[in-house]
């Protein structure tokens, strides 16, 4: 009977880590999710264009925060919010822009993946 019990425990403990594994990966993405709006919020001299308007920085966390926050549950890791929430419009289709100081305008898609490349390296 003791080993049962024994075994029994054993199992349950084991069969519990993979799910806690799973949720510090999560808010290990939520973590660089955070960071890449971080990104966009602390460039206030770039424009967020989206579907041909252009917005300030901190406009384009609260939308991009709000599509995230209404897409979360779908959303597994900081690739996949740049692919699903920051690269294009769900309304119209139009690639989200970037346009720099310079004039030069980037899909923000582009913009956000070489922040992640950046994080990544860190």
């Amino acid at each position: 009977m003791r080993i049962l019990i024994i075994t029994l425990s054993f199992l349950f403990a084991t069969s519990t880590l993979p799910a806690a594994d799973a949720r510090a990966k999560d808010r290990a993405e939520d973590t660089q999710i955070e960071a890449l709006l971080t990104f966009i919020g602390s460039q206030t001299n770039l424009k967020f264009i989206r579907n041909g308007s252009e917005y300030d920085s901190s406009t384009a966390v609260k939308f991009l925060r709000g599509k995230w926050d209404r897409q979360r549950d779908t959303i597994r890791s900081a690739r996949e919010f740049i692919d699903k929430i920051a690269t294009q419009s769900s309304t119209t289709g139009k690639p989200y822009r970037i346009r720099l100081t310079d004039g030069r305008e980037i899909d923000c898609s582009a913009f956000l993946s070489n922040r992640l490349a950046e994080l990544d390296a860190k």
